[in-house]
């Protein structure tokens, strides 16, 4: 609270402070829900429909071949030359002005990310400096950016190069996840294609600036997709996130300054130098701009990647591009909207939220990487979140105590409340278990097998309820904690003190 120097300001500074406090609960009361990240209460106007000139990813369906020939028909590689003339300072300032926030799922200020890079007296160096690209993709459900470099590979190519000048890169590593046996191959002839043109290597585009790009094919580990996890897989090590600081700015890929961004993030870059930032954040709301590409995947009529605007309606999305939820919107039962790691909602809230980072962060959700997945009402929620838990236990690299134990942990709770052997009181310790484990890991996979858990526990507990109580009906009774029948002891079995 400000309080001014005068006493008659520092009554109105008093005053003006406790009504805007009034007005913000009234406005919160009113509309029932949290209000925490959203800059504006009302949308100005509503988000969506995105036009088909205002795409960026053009191939996105594979209508025309992924030659450079095809890609330069569509725009790619169009006045690159002039972009990169202009200077590290002018294309960070276009990405600052676009609103461009990472789309990989942390959602972090790309131009301020990429500006780390280029700190004063960064030129009196003489150490290489990287970009690092994450195709890695481990987070189930996300299929976007193999779309990228499967239909529009020059895309990303000249995206490299962009944000490589941006940043005053030396080169360029994509880090591809090794399943992705094709969408190498496709990526590794574009860039043939694009050396052999001299738009990358000595003297890109003829700018004067020299820029490589390389293609490394990963082991296909989940944790990968953390950045210096990553990195410490590209240095030929196990791939375990690092300790932060220092940051991969300062020391990243070995031990020289590296950025590391997503594929999306880098394939937008040279569209939004061209059209300007302006251009890009006239799309989505405040702090939420641009246009993303979603995917969306479960009981839909038509699963889908699709580019829209950000902060389109997710009913809306579902309805325009997927011809809806399989057997109609009322037999929706629930929807994970950002990749398996986010927090699942139900359909009470998934008819008006809005698919952008602060919407979704209000309603203890999370954009992530625009991974939909849709569930009807023949789902058993129990059993889906279940086996996403024995996903992450199998993904933890076992660096952290509390990630190692906690994944392993959870995956056994989760497969006796799948059978209903448990009691209530241990729905409440399966959540402080996640809340012990959430902020207490090096990298986010921490967070990431929680916030299912967390999802489910908060607006599904009356499921796993009814599971308990329904097994002890049809075994005789309630089962002890840990998954013991009720009448282990009868049996002559060693059960945990105090059962």
């Amino acid at each position: 609270m400000f309080l001014a120097r005068n006493p008659q300001c520092g009554v109105i500074a008093l005053a003006s402070s406790h009504l805007a406090r009034s007005s913000a609960i009234a406005v919160y009361r009113q509309q029932g829900s949290r209000n925490l990240a959203t800059v504006s209460d009302t949308p100005t106007r509503s988000y969506g429909g995105l036009k088909d000139q205002d795409r960026i990813f053009q191939n996105l369906y594979g209508h025309h071949g992924t030659d450079l020939k095809s890609a330069m028909k569509y725009g790619d590689w169009y006045k690159t030359k002039e972009i990169l003339l202009k200077g590290h300072d002018w294309i960070i300032g276009e990405i600052k002005t676009s609103g461009l926030r990472g789309r990989g799922g942390a959602g972090f200020p790309s131009g301020m990310k990429w500006s780390f890079m280029t700190p004063p007296g960064w030129n009196t160096g003489t150490t290489p400096r990287y970009l690092v690209v994450n195709a890695d993709e481990g987070e189930p459900g996300t299929c976007k950016d193999r779309e990228i470099m499967r239909k529009d590979p020059h895309k990303l190519v000249e995206g490299c190069l962009v944000a490589g000048r941006a940043m005053e890169a030396t080169a360029a590593y994509i880090y591809i996840r090794g399943e992705f046996y094709h969408e190498a191959t496709v990526l590794q002839r574009a860039i043939q294609e694009a050396y052999s043109a001299g738009l990358i290597g000595k003297n890109a585009c003829g700018s004067g600036y020299d820029f490589d790009v390389f293609v490394h094919r990963g082991m296909g580990a989940y944790v990968c997709g953390e950045e210096t996890s990553l990195i410490e897989s590209l240095e030929g090590k196990p791939g375990k996130p690092r300790l932060k600081p220092p940051f991969p700015a300062s020391v990243g890929l070995f031990g020289c300054p590296s950025t590391v961004a997503n594929v999306e993030t880098v394939s937008v870059a040279p569209t939004i130098c061209r059209r300007g930032g302006s251009w890009f954040a006239s799309f989505g709301r405040k702090r939420n701009e641009g246009t993303k590409l979603f995917c969306i995947s479960g009981h839909v009529n038509n699963p889908c990647t699709v580019e829209e605007e950000m902060s389109i309606p997710l009913k809306e999305l579902i309805e325009r591009h997927c011809g809806g939820v399989r057997g109609g919107w009322d037999n929706l039962q629930a929807i994970i909207p950002g990749g398996s790691s986010t927090p699942i909602l139900p359909r009470k809230i998934c008819d008006d939220v809005l698919m952008d980072f602060d919407a979704l962060k209000d309603v203890q959700s999370g954009l992530g990487t625009a991974a939909v997945i849709v569930m009807d009402k023949s789902t058993d929620v129990v059993r889906a979140i279940s086996r996403l838990s024995k996903f992450y236990k199998h993904e933890s690299c076992g660096q952290c105590t509390p990630c190692r134990e906690g994944t392993r942990w959870t995956a056994q709770i989760m497969e006796r409340f799948e059978k209903g052997q448990g009691r209530e009181r241990e729905i409440d310790m399966l959540q402080e278990l996640t809340k012990q484990v959430e902020g207490h890991t090096i990298c986010a996979l921490g967070e990431a097998f929680a916030w299912p858990l967390q999802g489910l526990i908060r607006h599904f507990r009356p499921e796993l309820e009814a599971r308990m109580q329904a097994h002890a009906q049809a075994s005789g009774g309630e089962a002890l904690a840990g998954g013991w029948e009720h009448n282990a002891r009868v049996q002559g079995k060693l059960v945990a003190p105090g059962q």
